[in-house]
């Protein structure tokens, strides 16, 4: 048997005594038979063999603020040529980008590149850095790092927008060549990531401790806010205060704002007082670094001195009106160091969101 045109050889996976094979690349552990696809889609066993079936194929590509990832500390204000697949290896009820991850329909993945076109494209469009995002690039792996590789060799850096949903061996290659990641921790409690996104959450927190202590990407956390499902007080205090002692006070969280969707359409979109509140909670348990997303909100959405309070990257949705840092990332006014990666701030590339059309580039 021959592997389909369409298909790519896969990695991480072994055969099983029984004929399947097992994808060892997340902790779902599918054990495929022939000419079945994991519950992420897009990992097939084909020809006796796992294949990736969405090598070389996007939903689409984009140039975005890198805020928009959300990365606070990556070069703020640079831009970034983002793009996905299809499908993801969770199931998350509050999916936010359904009509993507969620998706079985490969007729959607329009746009094809190869990883050198990716980054070559990136470079000629000014973007500092290539994100992959709209569903969860870890399910698409190879393609990524394969598109890493390109992208250094042109200076491009790259960005994993994630749920750090994968396995320690592959975890260490994937990591190894991000330049910076946003972890989605989704929520703090077992039974959450069981009930609403048919995960764990430890494989995650595995994720987090790995990424601080052994890895020099940097990382910031999204933690979508849901009303009445990971929105208490006791909640938001034990994930911040295990962010405090597990990866320290200068890794940036977010709280961004949910708003009804998918499978929970019922539930209402998050007050921004809500996040507020978890902000205050987290800056109360030591975090630096903390924000508001998916509401307007300039003082949660500003980056301030930890030691002066001095602010130092004012931000009015992904607008920033005033920035103060120095070239190497320091406060002007009191010299603190602040996390992150930076460089001579220059014009920023503003709010702007531009669709790129692969097949205009030659």
């Amino acid at each position: 048997m021959s592997l389909s045109e369409s298909a790519h050889p896969a990695r991480w996976w072994h055969p099983l005594d029984d004929g399947r094979i097992q994808c060892d690349l997340c902790p779902r552990d599918c054990k495929l038979h022939e000419g079945q696809r994991g519950a992420c889609f897009v990992r097939k066993m084909e020809a006796d063999k796992m294949v990736l079936t969405t090598y070389g194929r996007s939903s689409g590509f984009c140039v975005d603020p890198i805020e928009k990832k959300p990365l606070n500390h990556f070069y703020p204000g640079s831009s970034v040529l983002s793009f996905g697949t299809a499908g993801c290896n969770l199931a998350c009820k509050f999916c936010q980008n359904w009509d993507i991850s969620k998706s079985k329909d490969m007729d959607r993945l329009m746009e094809s590149a190869s990883p050198e076109k990716i980054a070559r494209v990136a470079q000629e469009l000014g973007c500092k850095s290539v994100a992959f995002t709209y569903n969860d690039p870890v399910i698409f792996a190879e393609y990524a790092l394969d598109t890493v590789e390109a992208c250094h060799a042109l200076g491009i850096r790259t960005v994993a927008v994630t749920a750090g949903y994968i396995h320690r061996e592959p975890m260490i290659e994937f990591y190894a060549g991000m330049d910076a990641a946003n972890i989605d921790l989704k929520g703090f409690t077992n039974d959450f990531y069981v009930k609403y996104c048919a995960g764990q959450l430890q494989p995650i927190l595995d994720t987090l401790i790995y990424l601080k202590r052994h890895t020099d990407t940097w990382f910031e956390l999204t933690t979508l806010v849901i009303p009445t499902l990971n929105d208490s007080e006791a909640e938001i205090s034990a994930l911040t205060e295990w962010v405090g002692k597990e990866l320290g006070p200068d890794v940036p969280l977010h709280f961004t704002a949910f708003h009804p969707d998918w499978k929970m359409k019922d539930i209402p979109a998050t007050p921004p007082a809500t996040l507020s509140r978890a902000r205050d909670i987290a800056l109360g348990a030591g975090l630096h670094y903390v924000y508001t997303g998916n509401v307007h909100d300039a003082e949660g959405g500003t980056t301030f001195c930890p030691n002066c309070h001095a602010p130092l990257v004012v931000r009015d949705w992904y607008e920033i009106p005033a920035y103060h840092l120095t070239a190497d990332g320091h406060c002007p006014k009191c010299g603190t160091a602040i996390a992150g990666r930076y460089e001579s701030y220059g014009r920023p590339f503003g709010a702007r969101r531009i669709p790129v059309a692969m097949a205009e580039w030659p």
